[in-house]
């Protein structure tokens, strides 16, 4: 028997209810469905609609369902048109008409709002950790090669010397940010919808505070009408798991280049690689092309649902049935790349030889120019001198650093012997020692306060 049927003459059409039931994908909400129920009904029974011992018969009946489901043996029927229909429907199977007191002041519409949100709080948890695990195992990786040079490069050009730490924990600080958002996300997901009824509110004496501090909301829902409507959770929640995709296709792209034989500076683990059914010397960075791929999907995800809801009225709609599925697969995305990304991480190979044979002393220009800063000349006109100086190197045919003194001195008068300690790869990257640079004293400390930052985050 459907919830809502007693004005209608004719069942629905078996099209109309294989577009309009949405069991298919909402049944995986059985458990937090089941939970609110069991808190609605011990609130029904507070405010003295249900007696106390229908309410125990209510929750007792829930919990039965709820085993039912854990261990595969719930029996989907076809009038089963959502959770909320199947959970219902053999609630009052097994404890009898009781049942049907449970979705007294309520509607599917708060109920779905609650579900989700419960729902997205739990799975926000799951992401974070993944997330922290990632960051776990950057830091392990950049406590190996904190004095490992390697080039540095802005619009994929080389650019200065860098340390190897220094690159892998610039993507550190990339999903500490993804982990506030989630947080952030979260904070506002903790809005307990239930008691709002289908747009109107209770007429029932709901203690919506109890059933907040029952289900572990924070906030109470101020407006009815909002709370049934509100799918802004969802949208941030999708934006958050979004930015993640984009921070770990940035990481995935610096891998596959890196990986590729004419970089050479780090090797995937065999376990973490494929190779070609063609090409028997190809070794294929799946992985890592799966997770910049799963970006263009995390992002389809999120730009759907906001083209959802950009042009509903006031209240509920059907269209909010399409928030889940896209919620569900973000998270179902995320939970199946992470862990390998993970692996990858752990096990990641860095060759420190080709690293550094991939230097060119070009990337020493800007230390010429810090150089002559240092003997007092302004930063315009020594940006100037440095360049000129590469110019004249290719004009001759030879390395920056093979410049003599006298080819520096007829470019500036600035220039005296204790210029040669500007040719230092491992020097150039020393002096980068301020607060966030590439220096291996300042990579220690920042490695130190990531390691702060997740201990605080944990806690």
């Amino acid at each position: 028997m459907t919830l809502w049927g007693g004005a209608f003459n004719e069942p629905s059409d078996a099209d109309l209810r294989a577009l309009n039931d949405s069991i298919s994908f909402d049944k995986r909400l059985y458990a937090v469905d089941i939970e609110g129920s069991a808190a609605y009904a011990a609130a029904l029974s507070l405010a003295k609609v249900i007696t106390d011992e229908e309410a125990a018969q209510i929750i007792n009946g829930l919990e039965a369902v709820k085993a039912e489901f854990d261990e595969g043996r719930f029996q989907l029927q076809v009038g089963d048109e959502d959770i909320h229909t199947a959970v219902e429907r053999r609630l009052t199977e097994l404890i009898g008409a009781v049942g049907g007191k449970l979705h007294t002041g309520r509607s599917r519409n708060d109920q779905i709002a609650t579900d989700l949100r419960l729902w997205t709080i739990d799975a926000l948890h799951q992401v974070d950790a993944l997330v922290a695990a990632l960051q776990e195992a950057l830091i392990a990786v950049s406590e190996s090669h904190i004095e490992t040079l390697m080039p540095g490069y802005t619009h994929l050009q080389p650019a200065q010397p860098i340390t190897a730490a220094h690159w892998l924990m610039s993507f550190f600080w990339m999903f500490a940010r993804d982990r506030a958002r989630l947080s952030d996300a979260q904070s506002r997901t903790e809005v307990l919808p239930l008691g709002s009824g289908a747009l109107a509110g209770s007429p029932f004496s709901i203690d919506r505070e109890f059933l907040a501090g029952q289900l572990g909301f924070e906030f109470v829902s101020e407006n009815s009408l909002d709370a049934v409507a509100d799918r802004d959770f969802v949208a941030e929640a999708l934006f958050a798991l979004s930015m993640i995709g984009v921070h770990l296709s940035r990481l995935a792209e610096d891998l596959i280049l890196y990986s590729n034989p004419a970089f050479g500076y780090i090797t995937l683990n065999d376990r973490y690689s494929t190779g070609s059914s063609l090409m028997p010397q190809k070794r294929n960075p799946d992985p890592m092309e799966l997770a910049r791929g799963k970006a263009g999907r995390l992002i389809g995800n999120l730009t759907g649902l906001l083209t959802t809801l950009k042009g509903l009225p006031t209240s509920y709609n059907k269209d909010l049935q399409e928030d889940k599925a896209p919620l569900f697969d973000s998270v179902d995305s995320l939970t199946l790349i992470m862990p390998v990304i993970v692996a990858v991480i752990r096990t990641l190979k860095l060759n420190p030889e080709r690293m550094r044979a991939a230097l060119d002393e070009s990337m020493l220009a800007t230390d010429l120019a810090d150089y002559l800063v240092n003997k007092g000349m302004p930063f315009r006109e020594a940006h100037h001198i440095s360049g000129r100086a590469v110019r004249l190197a290719a004009e001759k045919g030879v390395t920056f650093t093979r410049l003599t003194l006298d080819d520096l001195r007829g470019l500036s008068d600035h220039f005296s012997d204790d210029v040669s300690a500007v040719f230092d790869f491992a020097a150039s990257a020393a002096r980068r020692r301020a607060q966030g640079g590439t220096a291996p004293e300042a990579v220690r400390e920042q490695i130190a306060r990531a390691r702060a930052w997740l201990t605080d985050e944990g806690e």
